[in-house]
């Protein structure tokens, strides 16, 4: 079992979630049931599933975690320029979420590379 809290991938998916919530926080009461759950939902999944992957016993299984990971943090960049373009979220918040969200997609494809590569 691995301590995910010493994944550099989890500590920057879990500041990201933290950014997310924050910014929600001004989106439109109406979106509370839509966006702003969808785009919480979808941040939080990210730093969870490698979390659960982590307290798994093979890599195999640690690496389906991350994909699933994957998954949500594509969820979360669609749900970034969704919020944008409805004019939800500035372009500087815009640009600094988007530019996290992908470095914590090239952080979880290296690690999933090199996991498959040790198997």
């Amino acid at each position: 079992m691995r301590d995910f809290k010493n994944l550099q991938v989890w500590c920057k998916s879990h500041e990201l979630t933290l950014e997310i919530y924050r910014v929600t926080n001004g989106f439109p009461k109406h979106e509370l049931y839509g966006i702003t759950n969808q785009i919480r939902r979808a941040s939080v999944s990210i730093p969870a599933n490698i979390a659960e992957g982590c307290g798994r016993f093979s890599e195999a299984e640690l690496a389906r975690f991350l994909q699933i990971a994957m998954g949500s943090a594509s969820e979360v960049h669609y749900f970034l320029i969704l919020t944008h373009d409805l004019g939800y979220l500035q372009r500087a918040k815009f640009e600094f979420l988007t530019k996290n969200i992908n470095e914590i997609q090239k952080m979880l494809r290296a690690y999933i590379t090199k996991l498959k590569a040790n198997s």
